[in-house]
């Protein structure tokens, strides 16, 4: 009998439905049913989930149900699926999510591979953006790569044994971040952790009925803040302290820090809730910040985030209001230029920055040999009336380019990177400008994989002076119009348009654009003939790239007909069939959706003779040729002729 190579644990409570929708994506991995196992663990639901549950048991042998009173929390089920699991690695997986495919082959394989106690598949998800820590796949890393503290839910591959030397268990009961308190306790143990970025392996997703989300995060039952307090000393138990701001313990405490702590200073929440229950929180989040981050953490900070820290630390509670009214009017402005296709990439240069409210640009201001933070953001800021010195404009600053494939919630980095740099303004003031090439690969793009059929949206994201925005890559074009000429690349159209909104996005396959009403207008001033094939005025991406399908009417018929490559290996050609059920005459080809022909083919008895572009004006010597066609004397002549 074959080893279970991998165990999937699912606690479950009060599912319903939704265990029925994430089955069959555990069901159907590309891995062999008998080398894996489904341990689902039922947390006393009080309605029909553990019947579901049985259900999908009796019909799947690798399916095991358990069940047990209600703890209130997955901690203390998933510990119990931990106990009953067989397999060499451990996947959890929440019972409203989902698996990629061959999301359980693709781990394990790459964990075996490179002997990793812990293994970080790529996850795609609706309800958080998408994480550099997968950008790029890692076959072996530890702790000291603190982009790990991106990604602190439990939904990872672990080594059993590792978890079992260990003893790693999530605490149970209603204990809030139990997740964090797990996965960060198995950073510091493990010797190898694996990356891998090229696969979509985990579907986070937001349930319609928000079941889901996090509630009551902050009840007293659930210890959010002596839980916070719990993993930060575990943090500092497992590293050395240090002054340095950018030793390994404050890199890691950051994560918990900006997420955690200042969270209960900024936008949106400190101006989304009630303002006693704020004050609360900020008091709390104070006190914690004081009495457990060391002050490296803080002075490790962009120029913004610690002056969130300051204000918290004198506990500002208005001013730190103030700043955050300020900040949430702050957007990032996004300029897209020389918009082309080449080398069989789609390429543009983009730049951003930062605009504040009154749209003009955050600036940084020179004064006695030190940077200032722009005053009009912070005028009438309480604490902030003398200003805020800039110590380092670059500190944690970044940028980057992603491409979301808006059917399947996936998120792919593209080539290049984005170069943070200050720019002169005049007067002694600058600001900062992110700036690059997008290079986008519809070839490559999907992890070294062709994109599939589908809109894939360009956005950004841009963290500057510790304001950071999720940003749509917007430029000067016509919302709902064409970016560019439309390509073939890989046997198959891609149309980069601008949306509705005025986004870049590309359009594989024309799942929703047309190869038609926005092209055929350049294709009207074609003045070149052909036998069967004509030279459209459209892009190739690369030499011998295969030929495209696609559908054409000549006069009332419709029929399929191709794009292949022209033999300059720059533009592409129309292909007709030969024989065509049309009278003998000069016939109109129209694309789908367009009356603006672009093309005209020739045809004599059932016979294609040759293609016109819709601005060729033949001769009359062609016209005599022509009106022979059907004659055998004349067609001797065009044969000599080689016409």
């Amino acid at each position: 009998m074959p080893r279970v190579k991998v165990s999937v644990v699912v606690p479950v409570y009060n599912t319903g439905r939704y265990v029925d929708e994430c089955a069959p994506s555990l069901l159907g991995q590309s891995l062999p049913a008998d080398e894996y196992e489904v341990i689902y663990v039922d947390d006393g639901s009080t309605d029909d989930t553990l019947a579901r549950l049985e259900k999908i048991a009796a019909n799947h042998p690798n399916v095991q149900v358990h069940s047990r009173p209600n703890s209130g929390w997955p901690g203390a089920p998933r510990n119990l699926g931990m106990r009953h699991a067989r397999g060499e690695y451990i996947q959890f997986v929440d019972h409203d999510d989902t698996l990629g495919p061959e999301a359980l082959e693709r781990l394990y394989e790459h964990a075996k591979r490179n002997d990793a106690d812990v293994v970080l598949g790529k996850m795609s998800s609706t309800m958080v953006r998408p994480r550099r820590l997968f950008r790029h796949t890692v076959d072996s890393c530890t702790i000291e790569n603190d982009e790990l503290m991106q990604s602190m839910s439990p939904h990872k591959m672990f080594r059993r044994a590792f978890v079992e030397e260990h003893n790693l268990r999530f605490p149970e009961g209603p204990w809030i971040l139990e997740d964090l308190l797990f996965v960060s306790a198995a950073y510091l143990k493990a010797k190898r952790i694996s990356i891998l970025a090229d696969y979509p392996c985990y579907y986070w997703m937001k349930r319609d009925d928000g079941g889901n989300n996090t509630q009551h995060r902050f009840n007293p039952r659930h210890g959010f803040w002596p839980n916070c307090r719990t993993i930060v000393r575990q943090i500092k138990d497992g590293t050395e302290a240090s002054d340095d701001i950018d030793a390994l313990q404050n890199r890691l405490l950051h994560r918990l820090y900006h997420v955690e702590v200042l969270s209960r200073t900024r936008e949106p929440e400190i101006l989304r809730e009630d303002p006693a229950e704020q004050r609360q929180r900020f008091q709390a989040a104070r006190e914690l910040a004081l009495t457990e981050f060391p002050a490296a953490v803080r002075e490790g900070l962009p120029a913004v985030s610690r002056l969130r820290a300051e204000l918290l630390e004198r506990d500002d509670f208005d001013g730190a209001s103030m700043l955050a009214e300020r900040v949430r009017e702050v957007k990032v402005r996004s300029k897209v230029g020389g918009l082309r296709w080449e080398d069989g990439r789609l390429v543009a240069d983009v730049t951003f920055d930062l605009l504040r409210g009154d749209g003009e640009p955050l600036v940084l201001v020179e004064r006695d040999g030190k940077r200032w933070l722009d005053p009009e953001l912070l005028a009438g800021v309480p604490g902030a009336e003398d200003g805020w010195e800039v110590r380092d404009p670059y500190r944690l600053a970044y940028a980057e380019l992603v491409i979301k494939d808006r059917d399947r919630e996936d998120w792919w980095y593209p080539e290049g990177e984005l170069e943070v740099r200050l720019e002169p303004l005049g007067e002694g003031r600058s600001h900062l400008v992110a700036s690059g090439r997008l290079l986008l690969d519809p070839q490559r793009l999907a992890g070294g994989r062709p994109l599939k059929r589908g809109v894939h949206d360009v956005w950004a994201y841009v963290q500057l002076l510790g304001v950071d925005r999720m940003v749509r890559v917007t430029g000067d074009g016509t919302p709902g119009a064409p970016a560019t000429g439309p390509a073939l690349t890989g046997g198959r159209l891609a149309l980069p348009y601008w949306t509705g909104s005025g986004q870049l996005a590309l359009d594989m396959d024309q799942r929703q654009r047309r190869f038609g009403p926005d092209t055929a207008g350049d294709a009207a001033a074609n003045i070149g003939r052909g036998r069967s094939s004509l030279p459209l005025p459209y892009v190739a991406t690369r030499p011998g790239e295969a030929a495209a399908p696609i559908k054409v009417t000549v006069s009332a018929l419709a029929l399929d007909a191709e794009l292949s490559p022209a033999s300059d290996g720059t533009t592409v050609e129309l292909r007709l069939p030969e024989r065509l059920k049309v009278p003998a005459g000069r016939h109109p080809v129209t694309l789908p959706k367009t009356d603006i022909p672009i093309a005209y083919a020739v045809v004599r008895g059932g016979a294609l003779l040759r293609l016109e572009g819709p601005a060729y004006e033949p001769g009359t010597g062609r016209r005599i040729l022509d009106s022979l066609a059907d004659n055998r004397h004349g067609q001797r002549v065009r044969r000599r002729l080689g016409r």
